[in-house]
């Protein structure tokens, strides 16, 4: 294992070498000058070859003595569009004359920004940036001046520019870039801590407790097998995040998001319902037996046979089961797009795994200690991890299949569920079973009236007397495009609120039925204008729509003031509860 870990990370090392050999510096890719003419300030952008600017980071400021958008009233080149954006090809030269500047002040000084940003064709992004220019007792030397000459030197405005604040993904972005390294992957690894008490993980608990209970079958468990088996799961899952993570930053494609189609999420809930019917002793699923007979000429044959499969399941667990974009996530991706920097963003995303499966590893040294001798009882463990393997497989499907139908999935379960395990005749046992009836029974009845929550299966009795729902509140209007999109933030006369949402994401669904139902929320929101953006398909629209405004993948939030400018310090990636959100909404909102 340490072999494949040094072989990955010298792998990616190389690849960002090459990586970043084929793409142009900052200073290459956007060569400035500004210079003072004809009482005019011209600002002159030269782009490097395969080099394009975004239209709507192209922005032309008066920063003193205060703060002055004049972008509009100054001539630039027509955009064109380009996959999706709109952007210049072209080199700039833009024409600030005097008279404009001092039609917007009083003062016979001023400082003018240029701020720009723009990537290479071949997929690179780079950091915003931007050029100062104080300009002194401009209204006194304009008559004396008639040639050229420079005036300024570059100044590239990084996400570190403490004039600039920050979101708390850019926030993390910028941990990367200006932190000690050490620093930086401890801090990771706190984040991969608390993400751990996430729904990106508890999935995983059942699917290792189970390869565990398996394993000790054959063998008697102790806590160093049971550290060893888990430590495999968590190592094959911390890479698949990690090369998942590095591909969405370089190239941004991200795999997870890919792997959250119905085909795949079927294949992968129809693998659990066979691992389920494992359990229950109908079969045994092993690898083929010609493979079987070539692992098994060494010595330690079987335990390679179960290693593989602990590292398969780990690995797809990551890419499929727990599909997690949380504030680090997204931060490490932000960084590597930027930089092409794979060594330090996949590192900072491997110990950020790492700590998210440090319960996995608790829990396999804990099963491992206390796992009694093999016995006819584990045969009834395998039956309920059995059960709990039908369980994941329709959690899947909830991604897939119409609400109504998983409700219907649910009932079946916990009802199948009780009358298989009231063979148990202990008293515990018999309690559980009563308990599982009858909310299996409540789980169908809540079918039969339309209830889609199993957390609520009387939603609709409950309701019945016409008071309406907080969930009714908030009335969230659907965009598909960026078109529809600058539309409805033109026509809105109040903030805006842009929600990505995915059927697949757990943390989206924690945000509609923990956050958005929240009384305080709903009193909050109702001064906004809702857009949602549906990006279960992943299309083309829907990637489009996530790269422009730096949307890794759902959930995110972004927010326009009445000026209909968006508040980038405000966008919000990831679950956040009631109090966090209100905390930073009331912020910039007030």
């Amino acid at each position: 294992m340490r072999k494949i870990l040094l072989l990955l990370f010298i792998s990616l090392y190389a690849f960002s070498l090459e990586f970043e050999q084929n793409f142009l510096e900052p200073d290459e890719a956007f060569k400035t000058e500004i210079v003072k003419e004809n009482k005019k300030i011209v600002f002159k952008l030269n782009l490097g070859k395969d080099i394009y600017l975004y239209d709507d980071k192209l922005q032309v400021l008066i920063t003193k003595p205060s703060k002055i958008d004049i972008t509009k009233e100054v001539d630039i080149p027509k955009p064109v569009e380009y996959d999706g954006f709109i952007v210049h090809f072209t080199n700039q030269n833009i024409e600030v004359p005097y008279s404009l500047i001092e039609s917007k002040i009083a003062t016979s000084t001023a400082e003018l920004t240029f701020k720009f940003q723009g990537c290479s064709k071949a997929g690179l992004c780079y950091a915003p940036m931007s050029e100062k220019f104080e300009l002194n007792d401009f209204s006194n030397t304009s008559k004396q001046e008639s040639t050229s000459q420079l005036v300024s030197e570059k100044k590239v405005e990084k996400l570190a520019d403490s004039t600039v604040e920050l979101n708390e993904t850019d926030s993390i972005a910028n941990t990367l870039k200006t932190g000690n390294m050490l620093l930086v992957l401890a801090t990771f690894f706190g984040f991969g801590l608390l993400l751990s008490f996430t729904p990106c993980v508890f999935p995983m608990i059942p699917i290792l407790s189970s390869i565990i209970v398996g394993a000790s079958q054959n063998e008697k468990m102790t806590a160093s097998k049971g550290f060893f088996l888990s430590l495999v799961y968590v190592l094959a899952m911390a890479m698949a995040y990690t090369i998942a993570g590095v591909i969405a930053g370089l190239f941004g494609a991200n795999l997870q998001v890919a792997l959250q189609n119905p085909y795949v999420l079927t294949v992968f809930a129809a693998i659990f319902i066979a691992l389920a019917f494992s359990m229950f002793g109908y079969f045994k699923i092993e690898l083929p037996q010609s493979i079987q007979n070539k692992i098994n000429k060494t010595t330690d044959g079987k335990e390679k046979q179960g290693i593989l499969g602990i590292a398969i399941m780990g690995f797809l667990s990551a890419l499929i089961v727990g599909p997690c974009v949380a504030p680090p996530l997204a931060g490490a991706l932000v960084y590597i797009g930027q930089t092409g920097d794979a060594v330090l963003g996949g590192l900072a995303l491997f110990v950020l795994s790492i700590g998210m499966g440090m319960p996995l590893l608790l829990i396999g040294i804990g099963a491992g200690k206390f796992m009694p001798k093999p016995g006819g009882w584990m045969d009834s463990v395998s039956k309920v991890f059995g059960i709990v393997m039908l369980a994941i497989a329709i959690w899947m499907l909830d991604r897939v299949l119409d609400a109504s139908i998983v409700m219907f999935l649910w009932s079946l379960l916990f009802l199948g569920a009780a009358i298989y395990l009231n063979v148990y005749k202990h008293i515990l046992a018999q309690l559980v079973t009563v308990v599982i009836f009858l909310y299996g029974v409540s789980l169908f009845f809540g079918t039969i009236s339309g209830a889609t929550n199993p957390l609520k299966p009387f939603e609709k009795f409950t309701n019945a007397s016409g008071v309406v729902s907080q969930t009714q509140a908030l009335k969230f209007s659907y965009i598909k495009n960026i078109e529809e999109l600058d539309l409805a933030i033109a026509a809105s006369s109040k903030p805006v609120m842009l929600d990505f949402y995915a059927d697949w994401c757990v943390a989206c669904k924690e945000l509609e039925e923990i956050t958005f139902k929240d009384p305080e929320v709903i009193k909050k929101l109702q001064g906004f204008t809702l857009l949602k953006a549906d990006v279960t398909a992943n299309n083309d629209d829907d990637k489009a729509l996530q790269t422009k405004y730096g949307i890794v993948g759902p959930p995110g939030l972004v927010f326009w003031d009445t000026n209909n400018k968006e508040v980038k310090a405000s966008k919000i990636v990831g679950y956040k509860n009631p109090k966090d959100f209100l905390e930073i909404v009331n912020k910039y909102f007030k």
